[in-house]
């Protein structure tokens, strides 16, 4: 084995550690926590197996290529530098402070600088669009089911229809995420998978995904109990749902990668408002505009420290 072809797999597995360990809890966030008295590997085995699905799916309908045609504009590296596994390992330094790096910036980037207007204007308009959806939904919601989930706890009866709608929408949204997301680790392996590496990239993936389930999620699940009403099965099911929605459009839209971070943090962030605006009209709101501001705060110092560190590292690694 060559240093070259070491230099690949060692960065698709540092790449499935850092990207699941970042990106999974915008969705699976809200499902960890509403389902907290469960057995982790019972969350393991229903997550693991919609992302089996979901990859073994784009691997047969688009030729080998699990990034469902993502990485088209992101040729394989030649020759493939030593240099290639700094972003994930960057990005686990920084998933350790909490901020919600956006890891197609950060890997993405990395491979074709040429691409990151696109990916920057998608991403910011995921952020307008999932910001302004989630305040219209949730104005239209709020008193009608929020503020009932809110003030009545669940019931026993209520608890089985809300698991199976919250696990039903968790399924969608996670599937949905991961279509735009294999590109973030897979852009470290050929565009079209032998299937030896299929199996050896699904282990891998599947090993990283069970340790992160495992630890519950990490210092960005902050970021979701921070907010109103998170922890209830409801709320959660409703979260998940609106994110699935905002990414299938998305999806269909182009096939140009784009930060799911944005969108996540647009939808808690009009969820927000929405919900303080019609559920506390006589509270005072600085502290909740001075929450939400350093969400964007920290996704935009995200964007920043990524773009900044592709192209300081690229310059140190010609010199």
């Amino acid at each position: 084995m060559d240093f070259s072809t070491i230099v690949i797999y060692l960065g698709f597995t540092l790449a499935a550690y850092s990207v699941i360990g970042n990106d999974t809890i915008q969705t699976l966030g809200t499902f960890l926590s509403s389902n907290e008295r469960k057995k982790w590997w019972v969350l393991w085995l229903y997550a693991g197996g919609i992302l089996t699905f979901t990859l073994i799916y784009g691997y047969i309908t688009h030729d080998g290529d699990v990034s469902y045609g993502r990485l088209e504009k992101y040729p394989m590296p030649n020759p493939f530098s030593w240099y290639y596994i700094l972003p994930p390992i960057i990005l686990m330094i920084l998933t350790r402070t909490g901020i919600p790096v956006s890891t197609s910036f950060l890997i993405l980037t990395f491979f074709n600088q040429k691409n990151l207007t696109d990916m920057v204007l998608k991403s910011v308009s995921g952020y307008a669009v999932s910001f302004v959806a989630a305040i219209i939904l949730y104005l239209a919601i709020s008193k009608v089911l929020e503020k009932k989930f809110i003030e009545n706890p669940i019931t026993a009866k209520e608890n089985q229809i809300w698991t199976a709608l919250q696990w039903g929408s968790t399924g969608f949204l996670w599937s949905q995420w991961l279509i735009q997301d294999f590109a973030n680790i897979y852009v470290y392996l050929p565009r079209q998978l032998e299937l030896w590496q299929l199996i050896f990239s699904l282990i891998i993936v599947l090993v990283m995904l069970a340790f992160i389930i495992a630890k519950k999620g990490g210092a960005i699940q902050g970021i979701i109990k921070s907010k109103t009403n998170t922890v209830d099965l409801r709320s959660a099911t409703l979260i998940d749902f609106t994110y699935g929605i905002i990414l299938f459009y998305f999806k269909e839209l182009n096939n140009v990668p784009m930060s799911t971070t944005w969108v996540f943090i647009g939808i808690l962030a009009g969820r927000e408002i929405a919900l303080n605006y019609m559920l506390r009209k006589n509270e005072p709101r600085r502290a909740m505009f001075s929450n939400l501001g350093m969400d964007l705060f920290k996704v935009f110092i995200g964007l920043v420290v990524s773009i900044v560190l592709v192209y300081a590292v690229k310059y140190l690694a010609t010199l």
